[in-house]
């Protein structure tokens, strides 16, 4: 059957709201493109009234009238959700999952012999800023699908293609990655500050120094570690500084965090 609307929204909180607002402003999608519902009704018309779109009545009707269904509820209502869905589906259909910790398995069998086809994605916080990382594992997906749907994100960011099994390393690098890099901006702006700069000063440039660089990354192609090579000339201020951060362990630190923050992810994948 036809389908109304490209993108059907079921979870209206901080990251489902974010990524409509930035999927209508950045004009990947239309308003009227997409419906939403959300268990807090409220919160929903407040969604459907500040980007004009539609509400639906229920989940089930939203899910019966989209093409991809995104679904942005937290972890524990993934499955009751699909459960309840599942019969208005089609197999036409795709059904979005950025649920972390919840693997395709345990999607798949909440929704039974539902025949929509199962993609899970990992954004990131900057996806709030049209600057997020997704990486997208779609088994199986037909490659059409999977164009328009990667389309559709990377208004909103870069977006990767992964196996399933490395979600959970993308969960502890570019999933808790921004709050890794939120402490080092900080810690450049107190180090400013400790050398004199006044506090708005030593973040304003905290925050473009750290802008720079990745952008210098990415727009050069360069490894990092030659970039690195080309400030620090010998004996100058920067080697000193990096010889400062090798000292305290800086880079066995961070390679030690997303390990962690993936160790944790995959405890959390397997229920614990």
């Amino acid at each position: 059957m036809p389908r109304q609307y490209a993108l059907g929204l079921i979870g209206a909180g901080s990251m489902g709201s974010a990524l409509a607002r930035g999927l209508v402003r950045r004009g990947a999608l239309q308003p009227a493109q997409l419906i939403v519902s959300d268990a807090d009704r409220a919160r929903a018309r407040a969604l459907a009234s500040e980007l004009n779109l539609r509400q639906g009545a229920h989940n089930a009707e939203v899910a019966a009238a989209c093409r991809f269904l995104l679904l942005a509820v937290k972890p524990p209502d993934v499955e009751p959700v699909l459960q309840e869905i599942a019969a208005s589906l089609g197999d036409d259909q795709t059904v979005v999952s950025i649920a972390a910790g919840v693997p395709l398995s345990r999607l798949q069998r909440a929704l039974g012999r539902a025949p929509a086809a199962l993609v899970r994605v990992m954004p990131n916080m900057p996806a709030l800023v049209g600057a997020g990382a997704f990486a997208l594992a779609a088994p199986g997906l037909p490659e059409e699908r999977v164009r328009e749907l990667t389309a559709m994100l990377e208004a909103l960011g870069d977006v990767v293609l992964i196996d399933e099994h490395l979600m959970d390393a993308v969960t502890g690098l570019s999933g808790s990655g921004p709050a890794f890099v939120f402490l080092m901006i900080e810690a450049l702006a107190d180090g400013g500050v400790a050398a004199g700069l006044p506090r708005p000063v030593a973040q304003r440039l905290a925050v473009q120094t750290v802008l720079g660089a990745a952008l210098a990354v990415r727009e050069t192609g360069q490894h990092p570690g030659a970039l690195k090579d080309a400030v620090a000339s010998p004996g100058g201020t920067t080697i000193a500084g990096l010889a400062e951060l090798e000292r305290a362990g800086f880079r066995s630190a961070l390679i030690s965090a997303v390990r962690a923050a993936a160790a944790r992810a995959r405890e959390i994948s397997q229920g614990g």
